[in-house]
């Protein structure tokens, strides 16, 4: 019998269809016709070219991307091993043992943490530049960290530039300056911190000494080439005047601004945008401990390093610098998500998925420390594709006692914009009835008297705790998703193991309940059970103990 294969091939991300449902492997329709009214990928690709390679570029500045794509394996393929008896890291007494009690405070690097969550770099994408007010706000309101990622110095039209040396290097900004001050303006001055990071453009624009000197910014992160996934960093330019700038910078910008045959498109409407890349940037062990040392010695009070879901041997390499560096912390980031223009096929196809990941670095830190038993580990942080406190449980539980954060990004994009939205609709008087049946509210309350207080459940705690600073809905958003949702789902997730303090967690919390689970962890000997085998012999020895 032959077998029919049911792939569709539409995609929502690069805006493209087939005409059938059955269409075949290739993505095609199995009838393929001339007059065919709809765009399948190759159609689309026939006008469009390079956009397609992207998401829908007319979401470009206003949206984030993650691949549909099913991995095989998720953090759904563990269960959470609740408690029913005792309580550690607390007095053991009912009155005490309730969840607001559990601590979730943690470090990062050196940094204290009022939550396990760092922002992971944000950088020159538009998308993060118009909801920084909401993310820098709310990670500072939260007490947690922020990462100002790659090129927001090179992007920015209005940085100055001492150009006499070989590369341009920067002596003012203004964006940068903006998302540092953002950030100190609701910070309490002693959990989370504003981190600056760099790649290969801003290290040549020397912007590490730029923040250090002029900022006052004290921890600092290097990213290895994980812009894009695997290729840089690469946004959309609106204007050729812009385009034209960056590529004065040293920018690679396509199609080419200067070109006279470009720039006649461009006034004649041919070209919508262009594109900005990044570099790769080449590495070798002995420059990057060197570039370690540089950043130390520059009094930086906390190294990390970006990376992304590279092959296993090269991110054992990355694993290996940061320690024999003496790195603070390492952020690893799975396979799935971008926040600005990854190419879909790098997104969906390239790359280690995350949990895949996670087994790989807690293996490998794990022969490290059996190597070396007295090797200090940066503290470890995983990203990719974490949105909620079960996803961040298991995460910080399989990777016991290495992992203290998790790394976000389009999830609190999600907050930010979500929470500017409904501000700007209070302030209107727009609210309209299936919103409020979304949040809740009873059907004879008129949509237009909706309010902050009544829309944020968080904004009267806050406007307490702050009652004398202007608070807007983006960061109201962000912290409310950060400390109460989050905050308290991990909080009551971590009762239910009786466990009251984060840093008692460990991988006997969780258990595989799949094949693939049980055999990624097996493979990387990291000691988690299946859901069958654990436990299995005190189960016996409780039962056959029994006074029946």
């Amino acid at each position: 019998m032959t077998k029919f294969s049911m792939v569709t091939h539409r995609s929502s991300m690069i805006g493209t269809r087939t005409r059938v449902e059955d269409s075949c492997e290739s993505g095609l329709c199995p009838i393929c016709v001339a007059d065919c009214p709809v765009f399948c990928e190759v159609s689309k690709s026939a006008l469009r070219g390079r956009e397609v390679l992207y998401p829908s570029r007319e979401y470009f500045g206003n949206s984030t991307a993650g691949t549909p794509k099913d991995f095989g394996l998720s953090y759904s393929d563990f269960q959470i091993q609740f408690e029913v008896r005792g309580a550690q890291g607390i007095k053991e007494e009912e009155d005490l043992v309730i969840f607001p009690n559990v601590d979730i405070s943690t470090k990062w690097g050196n940094i204290d943490q009022k939550l396990p969550i760092v922002i992971a770099g944000l950088g020159s994408t538009y998308v993060a530049k118009r909801n920084w007010i909401g993310l820098a706000g709310g990670a500072a309101l939260a007490g947690v960290s922020i990462t100002v990622g790659e090129n927001v110095v090179g992007m920015d039209p209005n940085a100055k530039f001492d150009e006499s040396g070989v590369y341009p290097k920067v002596i003012d900004t203004e964006d940068m300056k903006f998302r540092v001050d953002t950030f100190r303006e609701y910070w309490d001055g002693q959990n989370g911190d504003i981190i600056v990071q760099k790649n290969v453009e801003d290290t040549r624009l020397g912007v590490f000494d730029y923040v250090t000197s002029k900022l006052d910014v004290t921890s600092l992160e290097i990213k290895f080439g994980q812009g894009a996934k695997a290729i840089g960093g690469e946004v959309r330019l609106h204007t050729l005047e812009h385009a034209q700038l960056l590529q004065r910078r040293g920018y690679l910008v396509i199609p080419d601004p200067s070109d006279p045959f470009v720039i006649e498109q461009w006034k004649a409407g041919m070209i919508p945008d262009f594109e900005r890349h990044s570099r790769v940037g080449l590495s070798t062990t002995e420059e990057v401990l060197e570039e370690i040392d540089q950043i130390r010695s520059s009094g930086a009070k906390n190294i990390f390093i970006k990376t992304g879901a590279y092959r296993p041997a090269a991110t054992a390499w990355i694993t290996r610098l940061g320690i024999e560096g003496k790195v603070d912390g390492m952020t690893f980031d799975g396979a799935g998500g971008g926040t600005g223009m990854s190419p879909v096929s790098m997104m969906n196809e390239g790359s280690i998925p995350t949990v895949y990941l996670q087994a790989l670095v807690i293996g490998c830190l794990d022969m490290i420390k059996k190597k070396s038993p007295n090797v200090k580990i940066p503290t470890i942080a995983i990203a990719g594709g974490f949105a909620n406190e079960t996803q961040m449980f298991k995460a910080l539980a399989m990777g016991a006692p290495y992992t203290t954060c998790i790394a976000m990004a389009r999830a609190p994009i999600t907050a930010a914009m979500k929470g500017k939205y409904m501000g700007e609709i209070i302030e209107k008087k727009a609210a309209n009835r299936g919103m409020l049946t979304s949040l809740g509210f009873p059907s004879d309350k008129e949509p237009d008297t909706l309010t902050m207080s009544e829309a944020f459940v968080e904004y009267d705690s806050l406007k307490r705790k702050l009652p004398d600073k202007e608070i807007p809905a983006s960061p109201v958003g962000v912290y409310t998703y950060f400390a109460s949702k989050l905050g308290t789902g991990l909080k009551q997730l971590l009762a239910g193991i009786r466990k009251f303090e984060l840093d008692l967690i460990s991988r006997e919390d969780i258990a595989c309940i799949s094949q693939r689970a049980f055999d990624v962890c097996n493979h990387w000997e990291l000691g988690i059970k299946s859901q069958e085998e654990l436990d299995l012999e005190l189960v016996k020895k409780e039962i056959y103990s029994g006074n029946y």
